[in-house]
């Protein structure tokens, strides 16, 4: 049976572990998005914090979806030795905790600067990332995201298909895409979903730009989890919910309990299933 995986960037909860598995345990999820924990983003941890969330993780019946890294969220005038010594502390991350997938993002362009002028040196840089990850068998997804070469559709179909790689593939964030007025149905998924193989549950509204839970801003969420549906897909729905602004008041394990609830409604109405 078709069965879509349920995730969560779950440091949106807590720093601490033991809690964010707690809520995350309480919603029926048993998938973690690892980004930060115990005060430390995902790259920073040691050996033995990552044998210790490996066992804990163990132990509760979770798995890690992605290594959430903030890899390409950096200034692509800035030296890249920094990134590639990043992005192999993220493969061991991955190997240690059993998933094939690194987030990673497209280098902030230089400010007021035209795309075109920095073109050249973040394709360069994507490549070299494709071709580590290659060698180490994993896959790198590309978050399209604010204020990067890779914000829009068309940036990022070009990224893809300069690497033109397995090792490198779509992590889709419809929300993102609405706060950059780019319509994620209509216009950024038709060209972007023969690369997509991981999707960001984030909803958005036009105006005013916040984000919203799934289904209630203009992510267009329920159909595209229905063309996903359509498709066959059985891979990761991400949930990041980013609710601080349309729920100002609420605690932090409440705002992601309304996000991955209001994803499952939506899966209901499409009569998808999830695990």
């Amino acid at each position: 049976m078709l069965k879509a995986k349920i995730t969560c960037f779950a440091d949106e909860i807590s720093q601490d572990l033991e809690e964010q598995l707690d809520v995350l345990q309480q919603e029926g999820v048993s998938y973690i998005e690892l980004r930060n924990v115990w005060g430390k983003n995902v790259l920073e941890l040691n050996d033995e914090e990552l044998s210790s969330i490996r066992q804990i993780l163990k132990e509760r019946g979770f798995q890690v979806s992605s290594i959430a890294s903030p890899i390409g969220k950096y200034p692509v005038a800035e030296e890249f030795g920094p990134q590639v010594q990043a992005v192999q502390k993220a493969i061991h991350a991955a190997h240690v905790l059993g998933t094939p997938y690194i987030r990673i993002f497209s280098y902030h362009p230089p400010e007021n600067a035209d795309l075109d002028t920095c073109r050249d040196e973040v394709l360069r840089r994507m490549k070299q990332l494709t071709e580590i990850a290659e060698q180490n068998n994993v896959v790198l997804i590309l978050e399209n995201d604010n204020n990067l070469y890779g914000t829009s559709d068309e940036r990022c179909l070009e990224i893809l298909q300069h690497c033109a790689s397995d090792s490198l593939r779509m992590a889709f964030d419809p929300g993102n895409f609405v706060k950059n007025d780019i319509k994620p149905m209509q216009d950024a998924y038709p060209k972007l979903q023969t690369y997509t193989d991981y999707i960001h549950i984030k909803d958005a509204t036009f105006e005013p730009k916040v984000f919203v839970p799934a289904g209630a801003g203009d992510g267009e969420v329920d159909a595209l989890l229905l063309s996903l549906k359509e498709r066959g897909y059985d891979g990761f729905l991400s949930v990041e919910p980013h609710l601080q602004h349309y729920m100002p008041h609420a605690s932090n394990p409440k705002r992601v309990v309304t996000a991955v609830r209001a994803l499952k409604q939506l899966l209901e109405r499409a009569e998808y299933q999830w695990e």
